[in-house]
């Protein structure tokens, strides 16, 4: 019984991949606090839009997270209510507030007292909202005090980052004037951002397993002379590619697992501005790399001879006129994504870098039997 034809068989492992992503999706569910439920200590955990304008300008919209308890913010935009920002003092909010807010939010920082301890002080001292600046670069669950019997918080209360809540402070430190807008927008019921985020890495994986096949050399007509044969350039490109591939072995996956796991908790306690940006620079290293293989091999596709002339370097010898100009070419979009990283647009860019990087990967290590795989999903 023959094979269906090749592209037959790629349709179908296409709409197979794309099915099992599709039910992942629909299998996600979120989960909910594990905090005693008592009156007044019932909200769940939402996501809030926070707008903000300095000096009448308007500036990053930031992300936030709204408590267990308090009093619920507008789903709509239009029903918000723009206010001005006031710093507390003291600045942590856990004793009686010397500063004027009344009609403000009231901005604190976490620590010395219970979440719900510090937004009764900052009711009582008139606040209109509180917002809590967290000590990291996330966004923890505030909730209820085990011990507390009843919750009677009437303003909202949510959490915003380290680097949100230094933006504010420090353009309030600078007496500028600070106005958020604060709406909690309503999830859909199917989040089409994460369908989009399963078929995009399905269809990453998808594209790497089909490269090798569709980027390989055309098969060449030429006669061969049978008394002095000439050696085909599809076996020079089936051997180059060869050269480029890494064998992971089951030690190697186990120094690989090992060391992945002592990055991660190196990240966990050490994490800085600092790191970050360390690590942001190897993901466009590593994402110029996958573009720039990529590139070149699809031109070489459809021009076999674009890739033929080369220069002289002093420290990487002859290079191809080809490979430099894409090189080039990968390092401004790599530099521009870093200077734009933080825009509301930048994600495309990163999304391309992390394809490329994950197709590069994929192409260069191969896993011989199922032992290693499975070592690598431990």
């Amino acid at each position: 019984m023959s094979l269906p034809p090749f592209g037959c068989r790629l349709l179908a492992a296409a709409v197979t991949l794309y099915l099992i992503g599709l039910l992942c999706v629909c299998a996600d569910t979120k989960g909910g606090g594990t905090a005693p439920k008592i009156p007044g200590c019932t909200n769940d955990f939402q996501m809030v839009k926070v707008e903000n304008w300095v000096n009448g300008e308007s500036g990053e919209t930031f992300t936030a997270m709204t408590a267990q308890f308090g009093a619920l913010l507008p789903s709509d935009k239009d029903k918000a209510v723009k206010l001005p920002v006031a710093l507390t003092t003291p600045l942590t909010s856990c004793s009686n507030l010397t500063s004027k807010l009344s009609g403000t939010i009231a901005l604190s920082v976490r620590g010395e007292c219970t979440f719900s301890a510090k937004a009764e002080v900052a009711q009582a001292g008139g606040a209109a909202a509180l917002i809590l600046i967290n000590d990291k670069e996330v966004l923890d669950e505030m909730v209820c005090d085990e011990n507390a019997t009843s919750m009677n918080v009437s303003i909202p209360v949510l959490m915003i980052t380290t680097s949100s809540g230094d933006a504010l402070r420090n353009s309030i430190t600078q007496n500028k004037k600070v106005e958020l807008l604060l709406y909690s927008p309503k999830s859909p019921i199917l989040d089409y951002a994460v369908v989009f985020l399963w078929l995009m890495s399905v269809g990453t994986v998808f594209i790497a397993s089909i490269w090798s096949h569709c980027t390989s050399p055309k098969k060449n007509d030429e006669q061969y002379d049978e008394l002095s044969p000439k050696k085909s350039s599809n076996d020079d490109a089936t051997k180059a590619a060869e050269d480029e591939t890494l064998d992971i072995s089951a030690t190697g996956a186990v120094i690989f697992v090992i060391s992945a796991s002592t990055f991660l908790i190196l990240l966990f306690f050490f994490m800085s501005a600092w790191f970050i940006l360390i690590l942001t620079i190897f993901f466009c290293i590593g994402g110029m790399q996958g573009m720039h293989n990529i590139i070149t091999t699809l031109i070489k596709r459809r021009c076999n001879k674009c890739g033929q002339k080369s220069v002289k370097f002093p420290l990487f010898g002859n290079t191809s006129i080809l490979s430099l100009v894409v090189l080039l070419f990968c390092l401004v979009v790599a530099v521009v994504w870093l200077i734009k990283r933080k825009t509301s647009y930048a994600w495309a860019g990163q999304d391309i870098f992390g394809i490329c990087m994950m197709i590069n990967v994929l192409q260069v290590a191969r896993l011989p039997n199922i032992r290693v795989a499975t070592i690598l999903l431990c």
